[in-house]
């Protein structure tokens, strides 16, 4: 037996309609319910609207046929993002060595104004 089932969704407002079929679960030895969803009820005229089940919208069989040439569009411009970043950690780099070499010098100066200091006293 099947039924028809609205139910609210509070977060967005929009009213879905499920077709309902009740059957026995042997283990659990109670009543159990399977929903499909069947759409949602447009506001304005009170229709139901068909989705693709779970709320998604229908693809168009013309956008899917160039999936191929999407993918490898996509596979070109993350090549490409990961080529500049490498490039980025290549700067990074240079500059943490050159911040090295600078740190190297300051010590050394640092020692040698204790040296003095110490041979003042």
């Amino acid at each position: 037996m099947s039924s028809i089932v609205k139910c609210r969704d509070n977060r967005t407002g929009v009213v879905y309609v499920y077709e309902s079929e009740s059957y026995w679960d042997k283990e659990k030895k109670q009543p159990r319910a399977r929903r499909k969803i069947i759409g949602k009820i447009d506001p304005d005229t009170g229709e139901i609207v068909p989705t693709a089940g779970r709320g998604r919208k229908k693809k168009d069989p013309e956008t899917s046929s160039g999936s191929a040439s999407e993918a490898e569009q996509r596979i070109a411009a993350l090549e490409k993002t990961n080529d500049e970043l490498n490039e980025l950690l290549r700067q990074r780099d240079l500059k943490i060595e050159l911040q090295a070499q600078e740190i190297e010098k300051m010590h050394s100066v640092v020692q040698d104004i204790v040296k003095m200091a110490k041979s003042a006293l």
